[in-house]
């Protein structure tokens, strides 16, 4: 064990940036109709995918396990529940765990505004949540139109990252009505560390799961905290294959 951290709630962000207070414009448009913006975004997919498959095996050693009940999905669009406990790893990670269906992250408007590269994330995928409740609506269609387009959600239910966290973190329960509203499978991605022995940092594991799907006769409130509960459960299973934990998390008293 390397580091300790304080933490006052779990709501707390160990990861802000100087643009936490970023806000979208009022034309915020979460599906770019101009063609230049599609034809950028075809061409960066390879690049990434070339990028993170190098990122993963020479740098941050990260194995992907039980990959293959993506299959299941059976060329549909469906939904990916990550847990959040890296900062640049929980971006690009899953681009290699949906290969070779791009995936669309869901993300806070925070991350457009980092100097250089905030503004190209849309052309990568990027979905900032809204600031108010008059881009709601454009947000949950963007979100229905790649379901449709047989494209990957992606989403972090814990909200906030905490480096290295070896738990599972209380989830907000607004973060799974979109499986409830939208007819397509649920899938869980759940980061684990696993002792090195020849680096400081652990080896990353991350175990995907599902498909989960909540019975059809449920009313959509009540499909909502079936996924969060499943959701929950399924993660905290996995996150207990953790074995090393490279920063202890603490609460302040």
């Amino acid at each position: 064990m390397n580091h300790v951290k304080y933490y006052k709630s779990f709501d707390q962000d160990f990861s802000e940036s100087k643009q936490q207070d970023y806000k979208l414009p009022d034309d915020y448009q979460w599906i770019n109709p101009k063609l230049s913006h599609r034809i950028i975004s075809a061409l960066l997919y390879p690049i990434i995918i070339i990028f993170v498959f190098c990122y993963q095996k020479f740098y941050a050693h990260v194995k992907i396990v039980n990959k293959k009940v993506l299959k299941k999905a059976k060329k549909q669009g469906y939904f990916l529940y990550s847990s959040h406990t890296q900062v640049f790893g929980d971006v690009v990670n899953h681009f290699i765990t949906t290969f070779p269906t791009h995936p669309y992250l869901i993300c806070s408007p925070a991350n457009l505004g980092i100097v250089a590269i905030g503004r190209q994330l849309p052309l990568m995928g990027a979905l900032p949540i809204p600031d108010n409740i008059h881009q709601l609506q454009q947000f949950n269609s963007a979100i229905k139109t790649r379901i449709q387009q047989k494209k990957v959600i992606v989403t972090y239910p814990e909200a906030h990252v905490w480096p290295w966290y070896t738990g599972i973190r209380p989830m907000n329960t607004a973060a799974f009505h979109y499986p409830a509203t939208i007819n397509a499978p649920v899938f869980v991605a759940t980061t684990t560390y696993q002792k090195s022995k020849f680096h400081k940092k652990p080896k990353i594991t991350i175990y995907v799961d599902g498909p989960i799907r909540a019975p059809k006769d449920l009313p959509r409130k009540d499909k909502t905290h079936y996924y969060q509960e499943k959701i929950t459960e399924t993660m905290q299973r996995r996150a207990n294959l953790s074995n090393y934990a490279y920063i202890e998390y603490k609460p302040k008293s």
